[in-house]
């Protein structure tokens, strides 16, 4: 049995090459559809084979890459209709959220909120600082609703959303309409109008899908 006192061990390095090969994904650099080399990258890392072999594993799990009988792996290609399952499936559990948080969220975690927003604000001008700051945003909604199954099935979906070539964020105006719609959100939670809020994250889905389309 392991003695509780000892030190954790560190984590394995196939996790740590794991989450370098989904940025990757995430930067383009392993564009969806591509082939992945894995004895160049292997090589480039310094690494054996069987790290990478498993941190692929992890992310075919996540939906980032897809494994092909007796052709290796491939970044993950969504469709036109993954697209739109992966929106109403967020649009399902964050319009859920977004309901219990103006219900009963608690006023450090309304501040919470209204601080990313206000960060949302000021990145205006600033698409992949808007991006980020936005998912943050999301997957604090998410936290605080506390329906710890929503926020792991929404993480997955959301790195699945990043392999969209045509992300909603990425259409001209697009970005101004959201901030708008994060502006009539917050007044909802603020004003603790579950249903307002319930509404209103569903119609920023249903707007987010139309410009990812």
């Amino acid at each position: 049995m392991a003695d509780p006192a000892q030190p954790l061990a560190r984590r394995a390095l196939y996790q740590d090459v794991a989450d370098r090969l989904r940025q990757q994904i995430f930067a383009r650099r392993l564009e969806p559809g591509s082939w992945i080399d894995e004895m160049k990258l292997a090589a480039e890392y310094g690494i054996s084979r069987t790290p990478m072999r498993e941190a692929l594993k992890v992310l075919a799990v996540e939906g980032l890459v897809t494994m092909k009988l007796r052709r290796g792996a491939y970044v993950t290609e969504v469709s036109g209709d993954d697209v739109t399952q992966v929106y109403h499936l967020l649009a399902l559990l964050e319009s859920d959220a977004a309901g219990a948080v103006a219900a009963r969220a608690s006023a450090a975690e309304r501040a919470r909120l209204a601080e990313l927003h206000e960060r949302l604000e000021q990145q205006a001008g600033q698409r992949d600082a808007f991006f980020a700051t936005n998912e943050q945003f999301h997957m604090a909604l998410l936290e605080i609703a506390g329906n710890r199954w929503a926020l792991h099935i929404a993480t997955d979906l959301r790195k699945v959303m990043k392999l969209n070539r045509h992300h909603s964020l990425f259409k001209a105006g697009r970005l101004d309409e959201s901030l708008q719609e994060h502006r009539a959100l917050m007044k909802a939670i603020a004003a603790s109008d579950t249903a307002g809020a319930t509404r209103l994250m569903r119609e920023h889905f249903q707007s987010g899908l139309e410009a990812a389309s």
